[in-house]
This record gives C-alpha cells, sequence and structure tokens, in this order.
C-alpha cells in the first residue's frame, strides 16, 4: 500500500487543457487544508506542465506512466493509487478524458487508476465552448453523472482560443470545496 495513509487522502489528476496549471493551486489548496496528495497526469497535460513541478507541490512523485512501480513493487501503482485515494479530482478535464471515461478506456495512467477506484471523483472540465456544447461531451458529462460523477464548471470566461464562451475551468475555490465536500462523503 502507498505510504502516507492519512485521513483525507487525494489523488489529483491532471489532464491536457491550457488550465492545467490550475492543478498547481489546487494541490497547494489541498495540502494546506491538510489532504495527503498524490498527482497523476496524462501524456498530453505534460505538454502544458511539468511533473516535477507538481511533485515539488505534492511532496511525491508523479505516475505518469500506467506500468510505474508501485510500491509494492509488482509494477501497477496505477492498482495502489486506485485502492489508497479516497477521493479523485481531475482537474483541467478534457473532451478526451471525458470521453474515455464514459466508456470506461484504461489507455493512460489517469484512466486506469480511476477504473481501479471505487472513490467518488470530481470532474473540472476546460476546454473551448464547441467543445463543451458538442452532443457527444454532454452525452458523455451525461453518463458520467448518471454513474455518480461530480462535475464542477465549466464557467463562462476567457477560453484559451481568446473567444469567451462556457467552457472555461470553474474556480480553483470551487473545485477544492467539492472535493473536500467528497472527502467528508466518503
Amino acid at each position: 500500500m502507498i505510504a502516507g495513509g492519512g485521513e483525507r487522502r487525494i489523488a489529483v489528476h491532471v489532464c491536457g487543457s491550457v488550465a492545467a496549471y490550475k492543478a498547481c493551486e489546487v494541490i497547494t489548496t489541498l495540502r494546506k487544508a491538510g489532504c495527503e496528495l498524490r498527482v497523476v497526469m496524462t501524456v498530453n497535460a505534460q505538454r502544458f506542465i511539468g511533473a516535477t513541478s507538481l511533485q515539488a507541490l505534492s511532496g511525491h512523485p508523479v505516475l505518469t506512466d500506467v506500468w510505474q512501480e508501485g510500491t509494492e513493487g509488482h509494477g501497477m501503482g496505477h492498482i495502489e493509487l486506485g485502492a489508497w485515494a479516497q477521493v479523485h479530482v481531475a482537474v483541467a478535464a478534457s473532451a478526451n478524458l471525458i470521453a474515455r471515461l464514459a466508456h470506461g478506456f484504461a489507455d493512460d495512467a489517469v484512466t486506469t487508476v480511476l477504473l481501479a477506484s471505487r472513490a467518488p471523483l470530481v470532474l473540472a472540465p476546460a476546454m473551448e465552448t464547441a467543445m463543451w456544447e458538442h452532443p457527444a461531451t454532454r452525452a458523455n458529462v451525461d453518463a458520467l453523472r448518471a454513474r455518480g460523477v461530480h462535475v464542477v464548471g465549466p464557467v463562462i470566461g476567457r477560453l484559451a482560443s481568446g473567444a469567451t464562451g462556457e467552457g472555461r475551468m470553474a474556480d480553483v475555490s470551487a473545485v477544492v470545496e467539492e472535493t473536500l465536500a467528497r472527502l467528508g462523503a466518503a
């Protein structure tokens, strides 16, 4: 089992959206609230923010590959992390991640950890308005909500393209508040 088995264990999943940088503030705020954190990243998230920064903020190595070693030495860190976390939060959840989760894909570290866990999941979507409003994305979000996933946002605001519309990631305070609420319910 992963070391650090305190009472408030959260896995932060960082996804491939320009808003991935907001994971830094989510991690910092949750740590200040007394939570033990582990971080998982998609390959696309690594285009926006480095694992070294997230390791420094969380205080633990970042899971970036499904075959990364866990503490048990069996090469299944994703299974350990799925069992360790009391709550998961996906920050800057892309349309791609939402689709993969809705259809049960387990093709990277993030989706594999999430499918290996029964803990609550909070999604904080971040994408362009057209992507958020697309019928496929809406259907995928509805499917996840029907399975008990908690979706925070998105909100209307300035997007990466420079346009204004719904798709901006919710404020960090709202994401943290929902994550802590799920922790209390876990």
